[in-house]
């Protein structure tokens, strides 16, 4: 349940329509970007930069697919990571990295959804990497994610931007929407505190207004993944900076739980 990553839109707002997020039997997922965006090692080297200071103590990564964002974003200032991912076959395959020493340090897998983790849990940071806009009722989980958080912890949102965005992708996998600086903000309960909240991947935005407007993909291919790694996503680490991150087809967003 991950763009590590994971509906039609609605033809009056261009808000995506709910129903049920593409996930089958057991808790699998049925959704086929995961490996291809894996793959996408520029990305997740810029995530990890963005979100390396924010990212500390006993980390919660929900929605964390095949691990791939694990891996990207661990660094030496986190002390525990927890794989929360409710798809069986993910979750075996997380552990068997784990087992191989791919990913960095002790990772915990569990299984199943943040609504089923024990309650007397608590993390200094919880991560949602592409995973917010698969879940129907969100502002449900942005507060679940709150009360998760130890004072002074931080939520760390990455999502899809830009509703008139929506593409026959975002449908594929199971997206319900996507989100606008406000919107997001929206989402988020009191006894939060915002950091930051801004849009990434600039470049990437043209790209993904070509496939909306004219490809019109359900699923982008191995090449144009790469062509989008290899070149737009550098091209955006500056054209992010100059336009002041006011444009991109990802957003960025960092809550801080107050005291109390």
């Amino acid at each position: 349940m991950s763009g590590n990553g994971h509906a039609a839109p609605d033809t009056s707002t261009g808000a995506p329509s709910t129903g049920a997020p593409p996930v089958g039997a057991g808790g699998a997922y049925v959704g086929s970007e995961l490996e291809l965006f894996a793959a996408a090692v520029n990305w997740k080297r810029r995530l990890r930069r963005e979100t390396s200071v924010h990212v500390r103590g006993d980390v919660l990564e929900v929605g964390a697919g095949i691990g791939a964002t694990t891996a990207a974003l661990r660094h030496d200032g986190v002390r525990t990571w927890t794989c929360l991912e409710p798809d069986p076959a993910f979750c075996a395959t997380i552990e068997a990295a784990g087992a191989r020493g791919a990913l960095r340090g002790d990772v915990r897998v569990a299984r199943g959804t943040l609504e089923e983790l024990r309650a007397a849990e608590a993390f200094d940071t919880v991560l949602y990497i592409d995973v917010l806009e698969h879940i129907e009722d969100d502002r449900a989980e942005a507060a679940r994610a709150a009360r998760a958080l130890r004072p002074g912890g931080r939520l760390v949102v990455v999502a899809p931007a830009h509703p008139w965005l929506f593409s026959p992708f975002d449908a594929a996998v199971g997206h319900h929407r996507r989100y606008t600086r406000p919107s997001l903000r929206a989402v988020m309960p009191d006894g939060l505190r915002e950091v930051d909240c801004r849009y990434l991947d600039s470049a990437g935005m043209l790209a993904s207004a070509a496939n909306r407007l004219v490809l019109s993909r359900s699923l982008p291919t191995a090449r144009q993944i790469r062509v989008w790694d290899r070149l737009l996503v550098p091209a955006s680490s500056i054209l992010d900076r100059l336009t002041g991150h006011a444009l991109g087809k990802s957003l960025l967003g960092v809550w801080e739980r107050l005291d109390g």
